[in-house]
């Protein structure tokens, strides 16, 4: 008798937007974006991806991310539009932070403690807190979107990061939240 494959589940730890941010990111970009437009109710910053997850992983990461000290609830305000790998040969379009910047950048690294704690392997690249916008493939160049600096300046609280599961398939990814982390008052 062969035992069932063991269920895995798609998942990533992000930090949600609130809802007048969102409302206030999509009044301020541009009418057409380039690529395949991320739909706004999927915006969010990927802290860490872990992909296929067994489900004793997913609650080592829990655990871990319920016992780090994320520290107190913080602003970001976001700013400009940016490209990776380049404004020539875009590939993801995507709207970053001025401020917050570093304190975004060290819950992505209680993300990634708490997934190598779990047993993921190290994520190759460094940390760039961003919202992604928009896929584009084939890559193209954005250099006319990013030089003419629509402006954003929305202020947004972050209080959370939640561990999502990804559901693919019929349409645009559909997220679910597995569990909250709330960070401290301020």
């Amino acid at each position: 008798m062969q035992l069932e494959a063991e269920k895995r589940e798609r998942l990533f730890i992000g930090v949600p937007l609130t809802d007048d941010a969102r409302r206030a990111i999509e009044r301020s970009l541009p009418k057409k974006l380039p690529g395949k437009p991320v739909p706004p109710e999927n915006w969010h910053f990927t802290l860490r991806f872990l992909g296929s997850t067994a489900a004793d992983a997913r609650d080592q990461v829990i655990q871990r991310l319920k016992f780090a000290a994320c520290g107190a609830a913080f602003s970001i305000r976001f700013s400009e539009l940016g490209a990776f790998p380049s404004a020539g040969r875009a590939r993801i379009l995507w709207l970053g932070i001025d401020e917050g910047v570093e304190r975004m950048t060290q819950l992505a690294a209680i993300a990634e403690a708490s997934a190598r704690s779990a047993g993921f392997a190290a994520e190759a690249r460094e940390y760039t807190p961003h919202l992604t916008l928009s896929r584009i493939d084939p890559p193209m160049s954005v250099r006319t979107l990013l030089t003419s600096k629509p402006r954003f300046g929305q202020l947004m609280t972050v209080d959370s990061l939640i561990l999502y599961r990804s559901r693919l398939g019929g349409g645009p990814a559909r997220y679910e939240e597995v569990t909250r982390i709330s960070l401290s008052k301020p």
